[in-house]
């Protein structure tokens, strides 16, 4: 019999160099989340510590949604993102490293998670600065994250596998605005590859690019809700102030914990599962040998893998996200094309709207869950619930301008006197902060604007075939009816199969 000691210190082991092999129920292809999920902001856009105050309560009255080990210290995953706090940065930075800031938006933040060994960490640090200079952007310095494992009292398991945590900070070399986030995303994506495929690393799996922009930055580990403010003491400085902060408590789902598995991700956190998982990465793998993107030319490459492996569920979406965005589309509408409403059979729906899912049904399948998206890029905030409508999501907004949305009521304090609005998710519908305009714009108008924007109507007739389009009056070839059947048996395929499967997909356009 092998004692409890002996099977943490293999457990240990396999969390500082990777994720195990399949084994018994565990299978690395079936990471999935399903946690607590919220977001507290200042719909005009104000940055504030109170903010960052009422999201740690919010956080903790979500910790019955987070998942612990079989020591109550160490969490599934607990985290926070917020605006980049440049007040706090400014002097952090000025403080620790003797370095004056740029303005907001010309320079970018990042946490990244390395390996425990000193040596690794340098070859690291050395691999993201050559990407930096060959990207033309400027390293202002490296800061070490204060962290305090004892304050926060972790436990065990959490404390022998966490990395070496630290903070990057990096001067626009003449991109601004979207330009240089693209610059960061490029810098970030090829590191990963570079140093996570990398044998020689004995804990190249410790390394993981937390957060890397200019607008929002991202504290979590394999914590639970209570720990994450005394773990990170920046989060408790009176100045680290924001406009907006989501919080997230994992509970993992037949899956593994990890530091770089509790969300929020970069820019969503989910609660919920994708259940179409392994189709939606196949077709992401399958697209990449005919993307291309006048944004990034012959560098495309480097984005390559753009789903990473290792992901849960939510990592996953949170790559196809982040390409999306990247390459174009604005927030919302990458969500929208991931995560769209069910309007195949709906006949009311206006013919504008429809033909905009229509066609972009032709590029990318839907993300099915059930799952409710909290998602963020620092100018926009909202959540989305998926068509099959199976996880709660509450919002409310106060006469104060602020807006509080959660996977449950009660999690944060407000004078019920304050709110002037309140409501659901529902299936298939958006919510939407926009800070620049410092309103909530409705799912209506979203939707609305984005089926107008191009004539998708139009694109859909001349450029899409149809199968009862071709021309021809020749037996099709492999459509013999007398043999069909057979042959459809001899690759496991039985009647049955045709009758309840095929059937309803042919004729009634419609999953059985």
């Amino acid at each position: 019999m092998v004692s409890s000691s002996v099977q943490q210190s293999e457990l240990t082991k396999q969390l500082s160099l990777g994720l195990p092999k399949r084994r018994g129920l565990y299978d690395p292809a079936l990471e999935k989340d399903a946690c607590g999920v919220g977001f507290i902001c200042d719909i005009k856009g104000r940055a504030s510590r109170g903010i960052i105050e009422q999201a740690e309560h919010m956080n903790c009255c979500m910790v019955h949604r987070g998942g612990v080990g079989y020591e109550e210290n160490t969490g599934d995953g607990a985290g926070i993102l917020t605006g980049l706090p440049h007040k706090f940065f400014s002097r952090v930075v000025k403080e620790d490293l003797g370095v004056e800031l740029p303005q907001p938006g010309m320079y970018g933040a990042g946490t990244i998670f390395m390996p425990r060994s000193p040596t690794e960490r340098e070859h690291c640090k050395n691999i993201i600065e050559e990407e930096i200079a060959l990207s033309g952007q400027k390293l202002l310095g490296w800061r070490e994250m204060p962290t305090d494992s004892d304050g926060a009292n972790i436990g065990r398991a959490a404390h022998d596998a966490m990395p070496k945590m630290e903070q990057i900070f990096i001067a626009s070399g003449g991109a601004e605005g979207d330009s240089f986030e693209r610059e960061l995303y490029l810098i970030r994506k090829h590191c990963t590859h570079r140093l996570r495929s990398d044998d020689t690393l004995a804990e190249r799996q410790l390394f993981y690019v937390v957060s890397l922009s200019t607008k929002v930055i991202i504290y979590k580990g394999m914590l639970t809700p209570h720990q994450l403010f005394p773990f990170y003491p920046d989060l408790t400085c009176p100045d680290y102030q924001s406009h907006l902060a989501m919080v997230h408590s994992r509970f993992s789902t037949n899956t593994f914990p990890s530091w770089d598995r509790a969300q929020p991700n970069r820019f969503m956190s989910h609660n919920g599962e994708i259940n179409t998982l392994l189709g939606n990465k196949n077709w992401m793998n399958a697209r990449q040998g005919t993307v291309s993107s006048h944004f990034f030319g012959d560098r495309i490459e480097k984005l390559f893998p753009i789903v990473e492996p290792d992901c849960s569920d939510s990592g996953t979406f949170d790559n196809v996200l982040e390409f999306l965005l990247m390459t174009g589309r604005t927030l919302q509408e990458a969500v929208l094309m991931m995560i769209p409403e069910a309007w195949q059979q709906d006949e009311i729906m206006d013919k504008e709207k429809k033909n905009f899912y229509e066609y972009q049904s032709c590029l990318m399948e839907p993300w099915d869950g059930p799952a409710s998206i909290a998602f963020t890029d620092g100018t926009y905030i909202g959540a989305v619930l998926d068509r099959n409508g199976l996880r709660p999501s509450r919002y409310y907004i106060t006469n104060d301008d602020k807006c509080i949305m959660a996977s449950e009521v009660g999690v944060a304090d407000i004078d019920p006197t304050t709110v002037i609005e309140k409501g659901r998710l529902q299936p298939g519908k958006m919510f939407l902060i926009d800070f620049d305009a410092g309103r909530m714009v409705p799912d209506a108008e979203i939707k609305s604007q984005w089926a107008k924007n191009h004539q998708y109507g139009a694109w859909l007739e001349r450029q899409r075939i149809d199968l009862k389009d071709l021309s021809g009056t020749s037996q099709g070839l492999g459509l013999d009816k007398e043999t069909v059947l057979s042959r459809m048996q001899a690759f496991g395929y039985t009647s049955e199969t045709m009758q309840f499967m095929l059937q309803p997909l042919v004729k009634e356009l419609r999953d059985p």
